[in-house]
């Protein structure tokens, strides 16, 4: 397996995540796509301050999210690596043009809730894949917590430990994870607020790359 492939496909990866989770946030009512754990904070902030439609859609991305990964699990079997990645594409494809002709951002409508839903189901495919194809990348692509941890542990170890060489070897691994998440939110941040819910075509686009990177090395 090519190890630069690998790199360019967990910084893509990362990259969309981190991207698409900013989008969402930012031009729908703070709802995270990837991370969905964090819609939990949201919406218990909500309940207790006065709870809005918007505070139960972010109840509604967990089922949406599950659904995505029992389906992505299935996916993997019937479909294999690149395919799964083609799907998710084609979804946030789609849900960057619908948006896009509809102007839509930080509207209670049903339209822009169900085109979020939509996002977060590509997110749980991408979650899927990291898991059932875990060495496809360095690690996880859509939290990041997993990942700081290990790049504390393996900067303790390159300043103090035994084995610095494989430390620093892992360190730089996380890094490419940790700092592409960051970008992604950078730029979900700018494009979510100056284009809404269609600036998610653009993980569409990264996607379809991560596709076809993501045939070569199979």
């Amino acid at each position: 397996m090519d190890q630069k492939n690998i790199n360019t496909i967990t910084l893509v990866l990362a990259i969309v995540a981190g991207y698409a989770d900013t989008v969402t946030f930012v031009a729908a009512h703070n709802i995270f796509s990837a991370h969905v754990t964090g819609n939990f904070i949201v919406f218990a902030y909500q309940i207790v301050t006065g709870a809005s439609i918007d505070a139960w859609i972010k109840l509604i991305t967990f089922p949406v999210f599950i659904a995505a990964v029992m389906c992505g699990g299935w996916l993997s079997k019937k479909t294999g690596q690149s395919n799964l990645l083609l799907i998710e594409a084609v979804l946030l494809t789609i849900a960057g043009v619908v948006a896009f002709a509809l102007h839509l951002q930080n509207q209670d409508s049903l339209v822009m809730y169900i085109i979020v839903l939509i996002i977060v189901f590509a997110m749980g495919l991408q979650n899927a894949f990291g898991k059932v194809y875990a060495k496809a990348t360095h690690g996880p692509t859509t939290m990041m917590t997993g990942n700081v941890t290990q790049a504390s542990l393996d900067l303790r170890a390159v300043l103090v430990g035994d084995n610095k060489a494989e430390a620093a070897s892992s360190l730089k691994r996380q890094s490419v994870t940790i700092l592409g998440f960051l970008a992604g939110c950078f730029a979900g941040g700018f494009l979510g607020r100056e284009f809404g819910l269609a600036a998610v075509l653009a993980a569409g686009v990264c996607m379809i790359v991560c596709y076809a990177l993501s045939k070569k090395q199979v």
